[in-house]
């Protein structure tokens, strides 16, 4: 402990001075290699790279700033979003924004309702190339020039779900596919309507190796049997129609005949089995008129109830 060594004011004051000093000087040195902290985050501009924060877009895009703050691109928190990367959400995608401040001119920013959708969609795999993402290039919706922005829309949404411009996925799908969505609409139709399916429950948007961009499977079969596992097999007895393609009897959208069959039955069955196994008989509107037995009800499938395949040793015929 520090003693003085007698009761001198004078050399007390002098004392007290020089420890004030030793200490500035410290914290003087301490504080030499830091520099003075710069401003970070969404709204942080940099006159190098030409940017000039969120803020600054703000000014005349209010509307679109609002909706980005809200918006999935918007939350910051989350690292792999636009408003997480420097320079904020707008420039991360519109590009920096300097020359268009200063101009005023609309050609000096990208805007996407003005570039190719090759361009569009470039911009928006610099971030969403993985997982749902990775196959998009070269996918039928790729090769047909669809953009991301056909579907999706960073202020303009209505579905915060993918940020999507119609309410739903099926909306969103049946402004291109007007044919499956009103096969959708038929008496007999996957439950996509009641909302318990979506087209993407089958159907993968953003690109598939498998046949017609489908979630499961490199088949139709392999997709179908997803759900109904029953159908899948092997049999003992295979149904060579089923064998090959599900489709070939059921049409996977909706029809307006029993189980979603592509036609009605017998005139179905008869498309390959014209007089094999039975009489020579040609079912038409006279054997309806006739109250033929092989017209009513489910038809063949009255007796041959196993049509998708038998494990039964007698089963070549589909009856049991």
């Amino acid at each position: 402990m520090w003693k003085r060594s007698d009761g001198n004011p004078a050399r007390l004051l002098v004392t007290a001075l020089v420890l004030v000093g030793v200490m500035a000087i410290g914290v003087g040195a301490a504080n030499a290699g830091k520099s003075d902290p710069k401003p970070s985050g969404p709204a942080a501009s940099d006159p190098a790279a030409g940017l000039v924060g969120n803020e600054t877009c703000a000014t005349c895009h209010e509307s679109e700033g609002k909706s980005m703050e809200h918006s999935l691109h918007g939350k910051a928190q989350d690292s792999r979003t636009p408003s997480a990367k420097a320079g904020g959400s707008c420039e991360s995608c519109h590009g920096p924004g300097q020359k268009h401040v200063d101009s005023g001119n609309k050609a000096d920013i990208r805007r996407f309702n003005a570039i190719s959708a090759r361009e569009a969609n470039e911009t928006c795999l610099s971030c969403h190339n993985k997982n749902a993402h990775e196959q998009w290039q070269g996918s039928m919706h790729d090769a047909r020039n669809v953009s991301c922005v056909s579907c999706h829309s960073a202020h303009s949404y209505k579905s915060e779900k993918a940020q999507l411009k119609t309410v739903t996925v099926v909306q969103t799908c049946e402004t291109c596919h007007k044919q499956e969505a009103m096969k959708a609409q038929r008496s007999g139709h996957m439950p996509v309507r009641e909302g318990k399916m979506e087209c993407t429950t089958c159907h993968s948007p953003h690109g598939s190796t498998n046949v017609r961009m489908l979630k499961a499977g490199n088949t139709i079969n392999e997709a179908c049997t997803t759900c109904h596992a029953e159908k899948r097999g092997p049999y003992l007895w295979e149904h060579a129609a089923v064998t090959e393609n599900c489709a070939s009897c059921h049409d996977p959208h909706g029809s307006n005949n029993d189980r979603m069959l592509v036609a009605k039955t017998p005139m179905l069955c008869q498309r390959c089995h014209v007089s094999s196994g039975h009489p020579p008989t040609v079912y038409d509107g006279q054997q309806l008129a006739n109250a033929s037995n092989r017209m009513l009800g489910r038809s063949c499938v009255n007796c041959h109830a196993q049509i998708h395949g038998s494990n039964s040793p007698a089963g070549n015929r589909f009856i049991r």
